[in-house]
C-alpha cells in the first residue's frame, strides 16, 4: 500500500463569478462602415498603450498609468482611455501569468529529463524507491539529451524576460500573424487576410458603471436593445445622436438569460459589453457580460442528501450512473456522446449538447448533484509524463478538461444541480476490478468507463470503491449469491468479515467447554465425561 498515493478529499465547486451572453447585430452597411473606423482607430490607441506599458515592465505604478490615461484622453475621451488602459492592464498581467506557466513547464521537463538520463538504459521505474524509468535505446537518450540542452537555453531565455519584466504579446494573435507566411496553406489571399488582421486588432469594448443610464455610459444598450456608442473625439463628426453618439439602426435581443440582463440594464447595474467582427461570417456580434454575487456553497454532505451521478469523461462520451446515498448503482448506465474532431466552435457545441443531456438526466433522477472527476492536464502532455504513445498523448492534448469543466459548472447552476470534484485517482482500475463483473449481466454489457462512474460515484459518497465482503451463506452452496447491500460510511466495522464468535455453534469447541457444557454431559455420546469411568463385567455362572 506504500506506492499508492493519497487520495484527496472530494469538495463541492464553487458555482461562476459571471455571466456572458451574445447577440448578432443585423447592421446595416453604414453602421458597419462606421463601427469598423471607430474599431480600427480605438485598436491602434490600444496597440500603442501597449506598447508604452510594456516598456514600462516592473517599473510600472499609479503616477504612470495616470499619466498614460491623460494622454488618451486628449486623443479619445476620458471613458475610452479608461477602457483602453484596463484592458492594456489585464493583457499584460495575462501575459505574465502564462509567461509564470511556460517557465515552470520548462522546468519540469529539464528535471523529468535529466532523471530519465541518469538512469541506465531499458531501466523499470520503481515508485516504492521513486526511480522514474530509463530510456529505451542509445538512439533515444542521446536525442534527448539535445532536447535537455534546448530547453535549457529556452529557460535561460525566459527567466531573463520575466527578471526584466519583458512580456511577449501580439494584438490579433500570434496564431493569425504566423499565417500571413502560409496563405496558401491557410486557403487565404492577402486581401482576405488584412481583413481578418484589422478585425481581430479593433477595440470595441467597455466595462459598465453602476449607476449610470443602462449600465454603461460608452456602449449603451437600452432594455428595448437600441444600441448607441459614444465616439472619440476625433470621430464626432459622424454622430447621429446628441452628446457626440452614434445611434444603430439594428436592435439587440439577447435570447439567453434576456430576462436577467434586462432586470439589470433597468436597475441601471453595471453591464460590460464588446463588439466583434466576424469576418468568415461576415457578421458583427455583441457580447455582454456581469459578475454575479457569490452564492453560498453547499455542504459536501447537502449535495449528496439524494445520493448523486457518478461521471466518468472519456475522449468520445460521458459515462454516468445513478447512485444511491448507500452507492448502490439504480438503473442502466448512461452514455453521452460528442465529437471532438473539427473546429473550436463545433467542439464546444458537442460539449454543450452532451452537458445538456446529461444535466436533463440528472434532473430526472432525483439526484441533486453530479461528481466528476477533477482532471488537470496542465502538468504535461509529453512523452516523459505519458509514454511512448503518440495516440495518446494527442488525446490528452486535445481533451477539452478547462473548458468541460468551466461549461459544467456555469450550466448546473443554472439547474441548481451541484458539482463535486473527485480525485480521480485508481478509479478506472478499481472500477474495472470490483464493479465491471458483478454489473454485467446477458442484456447489459457494462463497459469499464460505467464501473469507472460508479467509482467515482462512491469515493464522492465517502464509500470505498470495493464492493462489501459477502457474509459466510447460511449452506454451502453457492445459492446464496452475493450481497451487494451498502453499510453506511459511519457504521463501524463495515468492511470485516463476520466476527468469530467461539461456541458449539460453530462446532469448533472442545468437548466439555462451552456455555451448554453441562447439558451436554447428560446425552450418551462418544466422548460422553461419564461414558468414561472403569468398570468390569461380572463373570457368567457356572452350569451344575
Amino acid at each position: 500500500m506504500s506506492a499508492l498515493r493519497e487520495v484527496a478529499a472530494s469538495f463541492v465547486v464553487p458555482g461562476p463569478a459571471g455571466v456572458a451572453i451574445r447577440d448578432r447585430l443585423r447592421v446595416s452597411e453604414s453602421d458597419a462602415a462606421v463601427l469598423a473606423e471607430v474599431g480600427v482607430f480605438l485598436g491602434s490607441l490600444a496597440a500603442g498603450h501597449l506598447a508604452e506599458r510594456s516598456r514600462q515592465g516592473l517599473a510600472h505604478d499609479a503616477a504612470g498609468w495616470a499619466a498614460r490615461k491623460r494622454a488618451l484622453t486628449g486623443r479619445s475621451s476620458a471613458r475610452w482611455a479608461g477602457s483602453i488602459t484596463k484592458a492594456t492592464h489585464d493583457q499584460w498581467a495575462l501575459a505574465r501569468r502564462g509567461q509564470a506557466a511556460h517557465l515552470g513547464w520548462l522546468r519540469g521537463q529539464i528535471a523529468s529529463i535529466e532523471a530519465r538520463l541518469a538512469r541506465p538504459l531499458g531501466a523499470k521505474a520503481d515508485r516504492r524507491e521513486g526511480l522514474v524509468r530509463g530510456y529505451a535505446s542509445r538512439g533515444e537518450w542521446h536525442a534527448k539529451s539535445r532536447r535537455l540542452h534546448g530547453l535549457k537555453d529556452r529557460l535561460a531565455v525566459v527567466e531573463a524576460d520575466r527578471a526584466a519584466g519583458r512580456v511577449r504579446v501580439v494584438r490579433g494573435g500570434k496564431r493569425l500573424a504566423n499565417t500571413r507566411h502560409h496563405l496558401e496553406a491557410a486557403g487565404l489571399d492577402e486581401q482576405a487576410w488584412r481583413r481578418r488582421w484589422r478585425a481581430e486588432r479593433m477595440f470595441l469594448a467597455a466595462d459598465g458603471e453602476s449607476g449610470k443610464r443602462f449600465g454603461n455610459e460608452t456602449i449603451r444598450i437600452t432594455d428595448t436593445g437600441r444600441l448607441s456608442v459614444r465616439l472619440p473625439a476625433p470621430l464626432v463628426h459622424l454622430a447621429n445622436a446628441p452628446h457626440g453618439r452614434y445611434l444603430l439602426d439594428a436592435t439587440v435581443a439577447f435570447r439567453h438569460r434576456g430576462q436577467e440582463w434586462r432586470d439589470r440594464v433597468t436597475a441601471d447595474r453595471a453591464v460590460a459589453y464588446r463588439i466583434h467582427h466576424d469576418t468568415e461570417r461576415g457578421r458583427w456580434y455583441v457580447t455582454a457580460s456581469w459578475q454575479r454575487a457569490a452564492a453560498p456553497v453547499l455542504s459536501l454532505q447537502a449535495a449528496l442528501a439524494r445520493g448523486v451521478v457518478g461521471v466518468d469523461m472519456n475522449d468520445d462520451h460521458l459515462a454516468a450512473w445513478q447512485l444511491d446515498v448507500h452507492g448502490n448503482p439504480v438503473g442502466e448506465p448512461q452514455r453521452f456522446f460528442y465529437d471532438l474532431t473539427g473546429t473550436a466552435g463545433h467542439r464546444d457545441a458537442q460539449i454543450r449538447h452532451a452537458l445538456t443531456r446529461l444535466l436533463h438526466h440528472t434532473r430526472r433522477c432525483g439526484a441533486a448533484a453530479i461528481a466528476i472527476e477533477d482532471l488537470d492536464f496542465t502538468d504535461g502532455t509529453s512523452r516523459e509524463k505519458h509514454g511512448r504513445s503518440k495516440r495518446f498523448r494527442r488525446l490528452i492534448s486535445r481533451f477539452p478538461t478547462a473548458k468541460l469543466r468551466a461549461r459544467l459548472v456555469s450550466m448546473a447552476a443554472e439547474q441548481n444541480v451541484a458539482v463535486v470534484a473527485v480525485d480521480p485517482a485508481y478509479t478506472s482500475r478499481w472500477g474495472a476490478q470490483h464493479w465491471q463483473k458483478p454489473l454485467t449481466t446477458p442484456r447489459r454489457t457494462t463497459s469499464r468507463h460505467d464501473a469507472a462512474s460508479i467509482a467515482v460515484g462512491r469515493r464522492a459518497l465517502g464509500h470505498p470503491i470495493r464492493r462489501r465482503t459477502a457474509p459466510p451463506p447460511h449452506h454451502q452452496s453457492d445459492g446464496a449469491g452475493h450481497r451487494t447491500a451498502q453499510a453506511r460510511p459511519d457504521t463501524r466495522r463495515r468492511e470485516e468479515a463476520r466476527p468469530h464468535i467461539p461456541g458449539p455453534r460453530t462446532r469448533c469447541a472442545p468437548p466439555g467447554s462451552g456455555a451448554k457444557a453441562g447439558d451436554q454431559g447428560a446425552q450418551h455420546r462418544s466422548g460422553h465425561p461419564a461414558g468414561q469411568e472403569s468398570w468390569q463385567q461380572d463373570s457368567l455362572p457356572l452350569s451344575l
